[in-house]
């Protein structure tokens, strides 16, 4: 465990400068008494002042094995993430050597934990797994790391005393830590999706930006009934929206999943509002509105109708893209984000698209791991000041400048998706608390980038659930009972849209899901819920 040399990192770093954290912030009291944390009432921590560090030196780590997922903006450029760019320059800055394992397949992952034949370091979504982290610690695979985080992890350890909710966001309920998390940084970065619509076909008939379920019927029949592209031809698509999406439900206070409302645990399909929403889509389809084809429609035929002219409103990611794509070939093409409607015209959308803080993907030290203690200080790194930069905005001069003391991206990565791609992991994920800069400087870089994001990040959002921790014996039946609600309610709920099924045969849907168990699932997730605000 200790030895005379530590790594450079530990030598050269006496000062642990750590970045922007986010709290979760305020909890709210119902009227019963409880306490019940909101997880959009938030703020941003302050950077921490410059503070000294020791750490009891440890044995020199010259190499280390690692088994990630290469995420889809990397594997545009590179096979595997030894040739990443701000990985490269970690070995430089480091001195330690790792051989990146990437899956080929889900079924990979089950195998490899199955066997005694660990790599030192995994990064996954450890929450996902049935029986979540807990159990794979109780199996031996993976350790906790509460106390090597205290030793020897100096930036993470001060980031999560000054942050409490982060603390409590990527801990079980008893308080282990399990993995170096990725974390977003801010309330900023939790949005990045929403409705969108042709801005100009808007303006070729006069029309306002839509923001009640009446104004939205209004527009949408004037795209199909009168010719916004201006082509003479009856060949325009109003809609392309699956119901699963985080759209148009919004206005009735509901996802496609869990929520809670003053600490009382819901799941969006076993509640009223969820047959008012498929009701106005059944309309919708009827009328024509939403494509026909929304069913066998892939992203590729989508983006192939909506540069084809043809397709008028979807819900999607930032909106740069597709401005950028058509700025030469269709000059007065512009898409803009809109608000998620509402039911009441003045009032505040309920609930919109809103990510976690912690998502539940981490990199977690296996078992297998010989020298723990360095294998921490290696992945701290991440959390300091030169590894935060590194991981965000890559390399100083091929991917950013240093503006007025800031990082900040260059043209060059800015329109090239694989060299961001190599170099930084800003879009992607790891172990590094992600900056809030990074969405700023992009979203600026693209056509109403900016304005997308604020007009998603309007609704109340205190609807949402934190991610929650299930023991390993809820895990497996919850899982049990969900795989089989989940198959039952995609088979049902498109053939409620198309007509295919009527809708009075909805309460009878809404009695199967009981007699498949979903009051028992909202029960264990109430229970993990009460749980995760005692932590």
């Amino acid at each position: 465990m200790k030895g005379k040399v530590s790594m450079k990192y530990s030598m050269r770093t006496g000062v642990a400068l750590l970045l922007t954290a986010a709290l979760i912030g305020c909890s709210s009291t119902n009227g019963g008494g409880s306490s019940t944390a909101s997880p959009s009432a938030s703020s941003s921590a302050k950077p921490s002042e410059p503070v000294q560090t020791a750490t009891p030196p440890v044995e020199k780590l010259d190499k280390l094995s690692y088994w990630v997922y290469l995420n889809s903006q990397a594997a545009a450029s590179i096979k595997n993430l030894g040739e990443h760019e701000a990985y490269k320059k970690k070995e430089e800055l480091t001195g330690v050597k790792v051989e990146f394992i990437h899956p080929q397949a889900d079924e990979s992952f089950r195998l490899m934990m199955a066997s005694n034949d660990l790599p030192d370091v995994i990064e996954t979504g450890w929450i996902a797994l049935t029986g979540g982290p807990d159990k794979v610690i109780e199996d031996g695979k993976i350790i906790r790391l509460n106390e090597y985080i205290e030793d020897y992890a100096p930036n993470l350890s001060k980031l999560l005393a000054d942050n409490p909710e982060m603390r409590k966001n990527i801990s079980t309920d008893d308080g282990t830590i399990y993995a170096f998390p990725f974390y977003r940084g801010d309330p900023y970065l939790l949005t990045f999706m929403g409705i969108t619509l042709r801005q100009d076909w808007l303006n070729n008939l006069k029309l306002e930006m839509p923001e009640t379920l009446d104004e939205w019927h209004t527009v949408l029949t004037a795209f199909k009934n009168d010719d916004p592209n201006q082509n003479g031809k009856p060949d325009e698509i109003p809609l392309f929206y699956k119901w699963s999406q985080l759209g148009f439900q919004s206005a009735y206070g509901i996802t496609n999943g869990f929520i809670q409302e003053d600490g009382v645990v819901k799941h969006s399909w076993y509640t009223p509002q969820f047959k008012d929403y498929i009701t106005l889509l059944n309309k919708w389809y009827s009328e024509g509105l939403i494509d026909q084809d929304y069913l066998t429609t892939d992203n590729k035929l989508r983006d192939a109708k909506l540069t084809g002219d043809q397709l008028g409103t979807f819900v999607q990611y930032t909106v740069g893209k597709y401005n950028a794509l058509m700025k030469d070939s269709h000059p007065t093409f512009e898409i803009k984000a809109a608000p998620y409607p509402v039911v009441t015209k003045g009032t505040r959308p309920i609930i919109g698209h809103q990510d976690p803080y912690y998502t539940g993907n981490g990199a977690a030290i296996t078992t297998s791991a010989k020298n723990v203690p360095a294998i921490v200080q290696w992945l701290d790194f991440n959390y300091g000041p030169e590894g935060s930069t590194l991981f965000n905005f890559g390399i100083e001069g091929m991917t950013y400048e240093m503006v007025n003391g800031v990082p900040t991206f260059n043209e060059a990565v800015l329109t090239d998706a694989q060299l961001m791609g190599r170099a930084t992991l800003s879009g992607a994920y790891g172990p590094f608390v992600q900056d809030k800069r990074i969405m700023e400087q992009k979203s600026a870089s693209n056509i109403n980038g900016l304005h997308s994001l604020e007009t998603w990040m309007k609704p109340e959002n205190k609807k949402h659930m934190p991610r929650l921790t299930l023991t390993p014996d809820e895990s497996s039946e919850y899982a049990s009972i969900m795989n089989d609600i989940n198959t039952f309610v995609n088979e049902k709920v498109d053939k409620f849209i198309m007509g295919i099924e009527p809708l009075d045969k909805f309460d009878a849907f809404v009695a199967t899901m009981k007699d498949m168990g979903i009051e028992r699932a909202i029960a264990i997730q109430q229970a993990a819920y009460d749980r995760y605000l005692k932590r």
